[in-house]
C-alpha cells in the first residue's frame, strides 16, 4: 500500500525537478512511510511513498520490466498476482521480486492495456512505456484507491490526493461552484469534479492515457453488468455465495505484517470477522468504536461476535470531545469537504487500529453489492404514493409532518419522524436518485435559499439529482433495483463510503481492505435475481442465509443500522457552543452563503422541533476546510 505522484511535461525537451516530485511525494508521507522511490526520465518523473505489506525486504519502487524500458509506481493490493506471476512465467517473463507490481509491470509488457480486467485487486498506478512515449494512468474497478489530476500548457500533474496535485506551484487554487453545490446535497464532491477548479478525480474503472506529447484522454475500462442473470435455485446460490466470500477473505489474508478487521456489529463485518477466524490460526485482532448514547452504539454487537470466535478485541469509545479534538485532521486527510459524520470516528478508530496491526479487513461494500439499505425495499413500495397528485405528496403530508417534533436522539436511517419528513422530497425527486430522496443533506430549493445572490443565479438550473440519474441511466441492468444498486456503485460507494475509509486509514498508514468488492464477488452479485436480495421487507437475503448460521442469533436478526453519529444531538448540546462559533462568525463561509439563512438553520435546530444536524453538519465541514485552505484559494 502507497501513494504515488508524477509529473509529464507537455514540452518534452524540459525534465522534471527532481526538488518539486519530492516535494509532491513528501505531502501523502502518510501513505507510506517505510520508503521513497522516484524515476526521472527527462519530461517525465513519478514518485511513491511505501507502506510495506508484501515481499518486506523487495519490491521497492519503482520497478521495471526486463529490460527497463517499462516503469510503474503503485498504490494498492493484487490479490491474484501469484496466479499472474505463474501464468506470465509460462509466457516467458522472468521475475526480480516476489510482490505484486511487478507483476503488474510484466501483465502491461504481455497484454496492453487488456491487461487491467485481469487484475483482482484495489489500485492506482501510473505506468512509463519509454519506447512509445507513452504514460498509463488507471484506477480500479471500485474506486477504492483514489487518484487526482490536473492538465494545463505546463503538462500533467497527478497524485493520491489532491495535496500532492496542489503542491505543483503552477496548478489552479480556486473553488468549483457546481461542485461545492452537489457536496451540499451529496455531502462530497461526485467524480470527476473537485472543489478545486481544474483538479479532476480519475473516476473508477477509468484510465488515462497520454501518448507521444497528446493531450490527456479519460476512458472507461470496465462497468459491472447486472446481466444476464444466473439461474439458480435457493441452495446453489447458498453454496456459491459461501464459496465466493469465503475465496475473497481467504485472498485478501496475504500480509506479512500484523493484520487485524474492522467489527461493528453489524452483518457485514461479523461475517467478514467469521470467516477470517476459520481461515487463521491465531485469533483474529477486531477493533470496534462506539457511543455514550445507546441508539447509536452498537459496541454490545460486537462484542458478541469477539466472544463467539474469541478474538483479540479492542474497544473504543467516541464522544463530542474527541470529535472537536480531532475534526482537523480529518479536514486535511480528506482535502475537500466531506460531511459523512462517521469519518470522523472511523479516523479515530484508524489512529488506534494503527497501533496493533498494519492492516484491516473491513464490511465495505456489503449493502451496494446485496441490497442493505432500507431506501432499496421502499423505492418499490412507494412507487404507488409518488404517483398521487403534488398536493397530497409535496404539501399535504409534509406539512403534516413538520408539526411533529424531529427527536435528535435516534439515527436517523432508524427515525420514523425524519422519514415522514421525507416524503416531500421522495415525490418531488426522479426515481433515478434512489440517494438524493432518502439521503440526501439539502435540497436544490434549500441551497438556493443558502446562497448568496451570485450564487443562485449561477446555480440555480443545476440540480444534483440529476447526477446521479446519469448513472442510473448509464447503468447495464433493466430494473428499477438493478439500476439503482449500479448507481450507488458509481456514485455513493465511489464518491462517499471507500474515500471516508481510504483517507481516514490512509491518514495513519494503515492498510483497509474490503473482501465485498473482490471482483469475482462483484461480477456473480450484481446478476443474480432479485429475490437473492429483498424478499418482502429483508434486504441482503442471501447474505443471511448462506452465513447467519456463523453469526449470533440477534445479530443474524436484526436488520441495517447504519454507522453513523449522534451530531444532530450533540449540536443541541455539549457542541452546540462550539459549533455556534465556528458557523456563525466563519467569514469565509460568507463567499458563498448568506450569513442569515446560517442562522436560521442553526436556530430552528436548536429550538428542538426540526433536526438540522446533517445540514449543519455539512457547513462546518465546509467552514473548517475553507478555514484550512482559504490561504492557498483565489
Amino acid at each position: 500500500m502507497c501513494g504515488i505522484c508524477g509529473i509529464l511535461h507537455s514540452d518534452g525537451q524540459r525534465p522534471v525537478e527532481r526538488g518539486l516530485l519530492e516535494r509532491l511525494n513528501e505531502s501523502i508521507r502518510h501513505r507510506g512511510p517505510d520508503s521513497d522511490g522516484f524515476f526521472l526520465a527527462g519530461p517525465v518523473g513519478m514518485a511513491m511513498r511505501r507502506l510495506a505489506i508484501i515481499d518486506l525486504s523487495g519490491s521497492a519502487q519503482p520497478i521495471f520490466n526486463e529490460d527497463g524500458s517499462i516503469a510503474i509506481v503503485f498504490n494498492g493490493e493484487i490479490y491474484n498476482y501469484r496466479e499472474l506471476r505463474a501464468e506470465l512465467r509460462r509466457h516467458g517473463h522472468h521475475f526480480a521480486t516476489d510482490g505484486d507490481t511487478e507483476v503488474i509491470a510484466h501483465a502491461y509488457e504481455q497484454w496492453g492495456d487488456a491487461m487491467l480486467p485481469r487484475l483482482n485487486g484495489m489500485f492506482v498506478f501510473s505506468i512509463w512505456d519509454a519506447p512509445r512515449r507513452r504514460l498509463l494512468i488507471a484506477r480500479d474497478r471500485m474506486g477504492e484507491k483514489p487518484l487526482y489530476w490536473h492538465h494545463s500548457p505546463q503538462g500533467l500533474v497527478w497524485g493520491s490526493e489532491a495535496k500532492a496535485v496542489l503542491a505543483a506551484p503552477w496548478v489552479e487554487r480556486r473553488v468549483d461552484p457546481v461542485a461545492l453545490h452537489h457536496y451540499l446535497t451529496l455531502q462530497y464532491t461526485p467524480d470527476p469534479l473537485t472543489i478545486y477548479g481544474g483538479i479532476s478525480q480519475l473516476p473508477a474503472a477509468h484510465k488515462l492515457v497520454v501518448e507521444d506529447g497528446g493531450p490527456p484522454l479519460v476512458e472507461r475500462w470496465w462497468q459491472l453488468s447486472f446481466e444476464a442473470k444466473w439461474q439458480l435455485s435457493d441452495e446453489e446460490a447458498v453454496a456459491q455465495a459461501r464459496a465466493l466470500l469465503g475465496a475473497a477473505v481467504e485472498r485478501q489474508l496475504v500480509s506479512e505484517v500484523p493484520l487485524g478487521a474492522f467489527l461493528s456489529g453489524g452483518i457485514d463485518s461479523s461475517i467478514i470477522v467469521a470467516l477470517m477466524a476459520e481461515r487463521t490460526r491465531e485469533p483474529v485482532r477486531t477493533f470496534s468504536i462506539g457511543f455514550d448514547e445507546r441508539h447509536f452504539s452498537e459496541t454490545h454487537y460486537a462484542r458478541q461476535v469477539a466472544e463467539r470466535y474469541a478474538t483479540e478485541h479492542h474497544e473504543f469509545i467516541f464522544r463530542p470531545a474527541d470529535l472537536v479534538r480531532v475534526i482537523e485532521g480529518v479536514a486535511s486527510a480528506v482535502d475537500e469537504p466531506f460531511a459523512d459524520p462517521a469519518a470522523l470516528p472511523l479516523y479515530e478508530l484508524a489512529r488506534q487500529t494503527r497501533r496493533h496491526v498494519t492492516v484491516a479487513l473491513s464490511g465495505d461494500g456489503g449493502d451496494e453489492t446485496l441490497a442493505g439499505y432500507r431506501r432499496y425495499v421502499l423505492d418499490g413500495w412507494l412507487r404507488p404514493y409518488a404517483a398521487l397528485p403534488g398536493w397530497v405528496t409535496q404539501r399535504a403530508v409534509p406539512a403534516a409532518a413538520a408539526l411533529i417534533p424531529e427527536p435528535s436522539w435516534l439515527p436517523e436511517d432508524r427515525n420514523p419522524i425524519t422519514g415522514l419528513r421525507r416524503l416531500g422530497q421522495f415525490s418531488a425527486t426522479t426515481h433515478k436518485a434512489s440517494l438524493v430522496r432518502w439521503g440526501s443533506y439539502f435540497s436544490h430549493a434549500e441551497k438556493l435559499d443558502l446562497y448568496n445572490a451570485d450564487w443562485r443565479a449561477e446555480l440555480g438550473r443545476i440540480d444534483s439529482a440529476h447526477w446521479l440519474a446519469r448513472a442510473y441511466d448509464g447503468a447495464l441492468a433493466a430494473s428499477l433495483l438493478d439500476r439503482t444498486l449500479a448507481a450507488d456503485h458509481a456514485t455513493y460507494l465511489a464518491g462517499d463510503l471507500l474515500p471516508k475509509t481510504d483517507r481516514a486509514t490512509m491518514a495513519h498508514s494503515l492498510e483497509a481492505r474490503a473482501p465485498f468488492l473482490d471482483a469475482d464477488w462483484v461480477e456473480w452479485t450484481a446478476r443474480l435475481p432479485a429475490r437473492f436480495k429483498l424478499r418482502g421487507r429483508s434486504t441482503k437475503w442471501l447474505l443471511k442465509a448462506a452465513f447467519g448460521e456463523k453469526l449470533p442469533p440477534a445479530i443474524a436478526a436484526r436488520g441495517k443500522q447504519g454507522f453513523s453519529l449522534p451530531v444532530g444531538h450533540w449540536l443541541r448540546g455539549e457542541l452546540r457552543e462550539w459549533a455556534g462559533e465556528r458557523l456563525l462568525h466563519n467569514s469565509a463561509l460568507g463567499q458563498w452563503l448568506r450569513p442569515a439563512a446560517v442562522r436560521a438553520l442553526f436556530d430552528e435546530h436548536n429550538a428542538g422541533r426540526v433536526n438540522h444536524g446533517k445540514k449543519l453538519w455539512a457547513l462546518l465541514m465546509l467552514g473548517v476546510w475553507a478555514e484550512q485552505r482559504m490561504g492557498v484559494l483565489a
